[in-house]
C-alpha cells in the first residue's frame, strides 16, 4: 500500500463524513495518530459542526485514539487560527505527515483547510470529495455505521427523522425525500447533521437518549441528554450486535 505507515491526524466532528474519512485512511494503510476536534460556540460557523460535537470526547474512547479538542469561537477568521493552532499541535506532540478529512462538496471548507494545513505543514487527504451522494449514503449502511440525525434544517425534512438510527429503509425514505424536495441527500448544504453510534473500527459503541425539538418552521433539533459507551457483544460468525 502506498500510504502504508504514514502518520495523519483525523479532523474530526463525530459525525458520519469525518468518521467514513478515519475508516478510509485506515483501509489504505495509514497510521491514525489523534483525532482533532473544534467545536464552535456559533451555531452558524462555516467551518464547524456544532450540534452534539462534545460526544466526540466518547467516540475517541470508543476508538481508543487520542483526541486534541478545542473550543472556538465560530467567527471565520478566529476559527481558521484556531485550527491552525490545533493542527499544529497535532504535527508536534503527534508526529503526522497528514490530516484526513471527510469534506464533500463545500468549496469553503476544503479550500481553508488545505490553506491552513499548507502553513501548519501537512498534506490534506479528502477522499469524500464529489463522490455520488446517494451511492455513498448506501455505503455507509452497508459497511455497518449507525448515525442518527441530529438535526433537521430543510423542506421536507421532519422530527420523525430524528434520533433513529439509520438503517436502510429509513435511509431509503430520506433518498426519497431528497429527490422530492430537492435538498442534498447527504447534507452538505446544512440539511441535517448526524452523529455516529457505531462503525467498524468502533471498540464500543456509543448510546444515546434524548428527545426531538422543533425550533422553526422546517427546523428541528435531536437534543441529547444522556450518553454513555456500552459494550460490543461479538455473536457466531464475528459480526458485532
Amino acid at each position: 500500500m502506498p500510504y502504508r505507515g504514514i502518520k495523519i491526524a483525523s479532523l474530526f466532528s463525530g459525525g458520519k463524513d469525518s468518521t467514513y474519512a478515519l475508516h478510509w485512511a485506515f483501509l489504505k494503510g495509514f497510521s491514525p495518530e489523534v483525532l482533532v476536534t473544534l467545536k464552535p460556540s456559533r451555531p452558524d460557523s462555516w467551518m464547524f459542526h456544532r450540534p452534539a460535537v462534545e460526544l466526540t470526547r466518547l467516540q475517541a474512547e470508543a476508538l481508543g485514539m487520542p483526541l486534541i479538542y478545542v473550543e472556538t469561537s465560530g467567527v471565520r477568521g478566529e476559527e481558521l487560527r484556531d485550527l491552525e493552532s490545533a493542527l499544529r499541535e497535532a504535527r508536534i506532540r503527534y508526529g503526522v505527515y497528514g490530516v484526513v478529512t471527510g469534506a464533500l462538496l463545500s468549496d469553503y471548507q476544503r479550500m481553508n483547510i488545505n490553506i491552513v494545513a499548507h502553513r501548519v505543514g501537512l498534506k490534506v487527504y479528502s477522499p469524500l470529495w464529489r463522490k455520488d451522494q446517494e451511492e455513498y449514503m448506501r455505503s455507509l449502511v452497508r459497511h455497518g455505521f449507525r448515525f442518527i440525525l441530529t438535526s433537521a434544517s430543510a423542506y421536507g425534512m421532519d422530527g420523525s427523522l430524528l434520533g433513529r438510527p439509520v438503517d436502510a429503509s429509513l435511509l431509503e425514505e430520506i433518498l426519497g425525500r431528497a429527490k422530492r424536495y430537492g435538498f442534498n441527500p447527504a447534507f452538505e448544504g446544512g440539511e441535517a447533521e448526524t452523529l455516529v453510534l457505531d462503525a467498524p473500527l468502533f471498540k464500543k459503541r456509543l448510546a444515546v437518549r434524548g428527545r426531538v425539538e422543533r425550533v422553526g418552521d422546517y427546523e428541528w433539533r435531536f437534543l441529547i441528554e444522556e450518553a454513555w459507551l456500552e459494550e460490543k457483544v461479538v455473536v457466531h460468525g464475528g459480526a458485532s450486535s
